[in-house]
């Protein structure tokens, strides 16, 4: 099947993430559960039916699957424990990130980003837990969390309007480019009502751009 191709493509199995990063399920559960390690991004549920010469077998499996970049964090967690710690490297890099962009000519007026950019990376960091970027991000990791959000607040500030500048579509330009690089693929399921539909090919579409 499609879907199970992606999803062994593009994610760890939860064996796969505790082999990776050398911790138990009881660990991994209990981060979990402390919240600081994020969810899993898919859960996948199958039945299994085996015919052979002893007759006919069934199973039930499920299987979870986990963005490849949280091994990483999964070493960090381990090597920091506590909650307070851990969330101020997320709050670190997710902040970092949005600094560089700001450097590298992103710009926005949205509050999130700019006064209100500690109660901004505090709801990401719940979104994150919830395993939601490890599915709509290529690595599930804050710089590109930081960066979809920042490339979405750019994206539809500018796309409000019908026709656009020189200095506009450029900026359009380097906003889709932006979310293209940080999303995921998402799964064949998913893409036409994906963020990466309505946002980056649309868009792109729209304006004609490079």
């Amino acid at each position: 099947m499609e879907l199970i191709k992606f999803l062994n493509d593009n994610f760890f199995t939860k064996q796969e993430l505790l082999d990776v990063s050398k911790a138990t399920e009881q660990e991994l559960t209990q981060y979990q559960v402390q919240g600081v390690m994020p969810k899993c991004s898919y859960r996948l549920s199958l039945t299994v039916s085996c015919d052979s010469f002893f007759g006919l077998h069934t199973d039930d499996q499920e299987i979870e699957y986990y963005a490849k970049g949280y091994s990483s964090w999964l070493v960090i967690v381990q090597s920091l424990q506590t909650t307070e710690n851990i969330y101020s490297v997320f709050r670190s890099r997710y902040i970092q990130t949005i600094d560089s962009l700001k450097g590298l000519g992103h710009t926005s007026s949205d509050l999130k980003i700019n006064s209100d950019i500690e109660s901004h990376v505090k709801e990401e960091w719940g979104h994150f837990l919830n395993g939601i970027y490890g599915l709509c991000t290529k690595s599930g990791l804050p710089e590109d969390i930081a960066a979809k959000e920042f490339a979405i607040i750019e994206i539809n500030e500018l796309s409000i309007a019908d026709e656009l500048t020189t200095e506009q579509i450029l900026k359009l330009t380097n906003a889709v480019n932006l979310l293209d690089k940080a999303s995921s693929l998402f799964a064949p399921h998913e893409r036409l009502k994906s963020s990466r539909q309505r946002l980056i090919n649309e868009t792109r579409l729209k304006y004609k751009l490079p």
